[in-house]
């Protein structure tokens, strides 16, 4: 029992530094990226094309991970993976240029994808009347970390755009000694499966969808939710830097803030928001705040205003877990495997994506070259427009499930 235990406090630590890393790194790698170039379109261009990397290997290595740990084990690939993200953080202090630091960020994308081998490993330790709760330690682990990534990458990064990375590969380091001495195997032999190349083959999970013709339409709601949300988070830095002059310290503590009403909206809010509303009008009502948010991050004319709508903003969080819940209810619980797989690829797609049209349009339009309106708020606006969208398939959702509750009845 005492063994279980340690395990489970080395995979929340290492959750929480993996979330802790990124945090450290978003206010930044903006900055040490256009350390490189001259302007901030070029700037912009290529952090986009590094966080598009770093959610492509992520999204090619995830299965394959999750496929390697089911047939050696969760505790070699673990470690490999704590031992990898802290010498990759070692590569990103030390990067003499633009190809070293990109090489950081797909070896970054290949670590994080261990992110399903350690939920993996707590399936595996924890008893089903407290697989919940667990479950739950989860989202605490990364609403700590993205509250405690940013501010303290942001407190270091005032000495040296470098010192964030050398800080994250000693935490991790230290983390794969941690983990070496505690962490026991949760995966049994007798209960290992062989390797099969389909099983690892990320688009291979898409296709299942096609099983649940109840869901896809709530599943592309829950995607451009997914794509306007990380637009977002690829121009924060760019964005309240060019248009308010924010210092390191400043998008530091904005973001932390973020984290930390995510957190409170997601972790308490909606248990209470969600029973008293009902399904529909959490979820409409939740994308009508969001994209209420974002259009008026593109309007805010001064840095504190982006404070008043972050209220908003963070209450139309209350979308996301609410449509993530009446999908699941809605296929049986044998494959509820199989349809979270195929959402997280379709996720993972939007990772790649966001960060290349929203610093696309960043670019595009916060330069004011001749003959283009100066819109540096476009990534925003555009990203109100695809929530707008996912609201009218939200509403036809809807209609759709009232017409075939209203066709059951008859027929009763």
């Amino acid at each position: 029992m005492n063994a279980r235990k340690a395990g489970l406090g080395f995979i929340l630590v290492t959750l929480f530094l993996d979330v802790l890393g990124i945090g450290l790194a978003v206010p930044v790698l903006p900055r040490l990226v256009g350390s490189f170039h001259s302007g901030e379109g070029e700037t912009a261009l290529t952090y986009g094309l590094f966080m598009a990397a770093y959610a492509g290997m992520q999204f090619l290595f995830s299965p394959l991970i999750g496929c390697l740990s089911d047939r050696f084990g969760r505790r070699p690939l673990l470690l490999t993976a704590v031992v990898g993200q802290g010498l990759d953080y070692i590569l990103l202090a030390v990067a003499p240029d633009l190809w070293w630091l990109l090489t950081g960020r797909l070896i970054a994308g290949i670590t994080g994808a261990s992110i399903g081998t350690a939920t993996a490993y707590i399936a595996d330790v924890s008893p089903p009347e407290k697989r919940a709760q667990n479950f739950g330690l989860i989202g605490m682990a990364f609403g700590l970390g993205f509250i405690a990534g940013p501010a303290l990458g942001a407190w270091l990064g005032q000495t040296s755009l470098r010192l964030p990375f050398v800080v994250a590969a000693v935490l991790c380091l230290a983390n794969a000694v941690y983990g070496l001495l505690v962490l026991p195997e949760s995966l049994p032999p007798e209960q290992r499966r062989p390797f099969d190349l389909r099983r690892a083959n990320p688009l291979g999970s898409l296709a299942a969808l096609r099983r649940f013709p109840a869901v896809t339409t709530l599943a592309a709601v829950q995607v451009l939710l997914f794509l306007a949300q990380r637009g977002l988070e690829s121009v924060w830095v760019l964005y309240t830097s060019h248009r308010y002059g924010w210092d390191v310290r400043a998008t530091g503590t904005s973001l932390a803030c973020v984290g930390l009403s995510v957190a409170i909206v997601q972790g308490g809010l909606v248990r209470r928001i969600l029973p008293r509303l009902g399904e529909r009008k959490s979820l409409l009502g939740g994308i009508l705040l969001t994209v209420l948010g974002f259009v008026l991050y593109a309007l805010a004319a001064q840095g504190w205003m982006i404070y008043a709508v972050l209220c908003v903003s963070a209450l139309g969080g209350i979308a996301g877990p609410t449509v993530q819940g009446i999908i699941s209810r809605s296929v049986p619980a044998d494959e509820q495997g199989r349809l979270q797989g195929a959402i997280t690829s379709l996720q993972g797609l939007a990772s790649i994506i966001a960060p290349l049209l929203a610093t696309q349009l960043f670019a595009a339009f916060s330069s004011g070259a001749a003959g283009r309106p100066y819109v540096p708020g476009a990534p925003f606006l555009v990203g109100a427009l695809l929530q707008i969208v996912a609201f009218g398939l939200a509403v036809r959702a809807f209609e759709k499930r009232d017409a075939q509750g209203a066709a059951s009845t008859v027929q009763a």
